[in-house]
């Protein structure tokens, strides 16, 4: 008989805040590659678009960190999440590009002192499988995929572009509420007020000892080209459907709909897998499967169609939870005695894989189109695995 895999009072607050801010913002976000064609940006710009969101973010990241010694880490995460309310009201009063870009870059601002905070508090806490916990933190915008863009499409319908933005910043604001109230308590402990920049500085040093030490760095290897890959798809894959697939822009909500209710079984599996297996192996298998079924997604593009897309793309998604769980996993477990630096390290390695992801496939994609690109970034994805594996089994040896 199927049953959920547990989940801890701390991780189901913590998702829960990740499934709200991910609502209220998936409920346009999914047009964004669309809504940036449409004021005739080319498809190189597309990228540079994603890369002015993710690079801010890890710049900021930390920060964000240190901040998190001063402040308690559920207000600062309540922060970001009132960041995203400034964002949707700065959508709805947007007025020429420097202002429309002024908006991207405080995105990340916000998005930074979110996801530090909370990884922070994660990360600090006594999690009974920290691999366990990060799955179910990161299947929590699979969940939102399933209803925010018809959300949001009912909204742009009835409404306009207006109607959704005011609805993502009233949502915004709930979650800012709902993250304070709950986390609030379970984070007060990582506060330290004698900390200042020098102990940070000593802090990050010891990280990136433990990284070398503890022989984490080929698996962090695997799992940025896991980003990398992410942020290829995360720029064109919509473009794609509506370019090369010449789907409607209802067949494509429909696609991410079923995708996304399809996904929420399919995460419960993989977090019980999270749970049972180690790490290392996470980052390890995930990125071959996320660089696998991506090289067969392109291949098989002369003959793709809508239930073919969907397979591969739920394989690949699942590789790459899989792989950004244990990678989070890996860093919370090496690095127990600074939650705060870690959970910097850790959402500053994220956007920048898929920012400079997004700025590599922006360069490209001109020169090679989109079949080459999904293939390349495949191989490319299995190469890094494969040398990283055997690397970290003759250094444990």
């Amino acid at each position: 008989m199927f049953s959920l895999p547990k989940i801890e009072k701390i991780t189901r607050d913590a998702t829960l805040v990740h499934f709200f801010l991910m609502f209220g913002y998936k409920t346009f976000s999914l047009y964004f590659p669309l809504f940036l064609v449409a004021r005739s940006l080319s498809l190189p710009e597309v990228g540079y678009s994603y890369l002015l969101i993710y690079l801010p973010l890890s710049l900021f990241a930390p920060i964000a960190g240190h901040l998190n010694h001063k402040i308690n880490p559920a207000i600062l995460a309540g922060l970001g999440i009132l960041g995203y309310a400034v964002y949707a009201l700065g959508m709805l009063l947007i007025q020429g590009a420097i202002l429309f870009y002024f908006w991207q870059v405080l995105l990340g601002i916000s998005a930074a002192l979110f996801f530090v905070s909370i990884r922070a508090i994660l990360m600090g806490y006594p999690l009974e499988n920290s691999d366990r916990s990060f799955g179910w933190f990161y299947s929590a915008p699979f969940y939102a995929d399933a209803i925010a863009p018809a959300v949001g499409a009912f909204f742009i319908w009835r409404f306009d572009f207006a109607g959704v933005f005011v609805f993502s910043l009233i949502l915004h604001l709930f979650t800012a509420i709902f993250c304070f109230i709950k986390l609030k308590k379970p984070a007060k402990p990582l506060i330290d007020n004698g900390f200042n920049l020098e102990d940070s500085q000593d802090n990050y040093k010891k990280i990136f000892k433990a990284l070398k030490t503890k022989t984490v760095l080929p698996f962090l290897s695997v799992s940025f080209s896991v980003l990398l890959l992410a942020g290829f798809y995360r720029a064109f894959f919509v473009l794609f459907l509506k370019d090369q697939l010449v789907w409607s822009q209802e067949l494509i909500l429909i696609f991410i709909s079923v995708f996304s209710v399809l996904f929420l079984p399919i995460s419960f599996l993989l977090i019980k897998y999270l749970e049972k297996t180690n790490s290392e192996k996470n980052v390890f298998h995930g990125g071959l499967s996320a660089g696998l079924f991506s090289i067969i997604f392109g291949f098989a593009l002369p003959i793709l169609n809508f239930l073919s897309v969907l397979l591969i793309n739920l394989a690949r998604s699942a590789g790459s939870l899989i792989c950004n769980s244990g990678r989070s996993g890996l860093v919370s477990r090496c690095l127990k005695t600074e939650p705060e630096e870690a959970s910097a390290l850790d959402t500053i390695f994220a956007p920048l894989g898929v920012a400079f992801g997004a700025l590599i496939s922006g360069l490209l994609i001109s020169f090679l189109g989109y079949q080459s690109l999904f293939i390349l970034g495949g191989i490319f994805v299995i190469f890094v695995a494969l040398i990283c594996n055997k690397l970290s089994k003759s250094k444990a040896s």
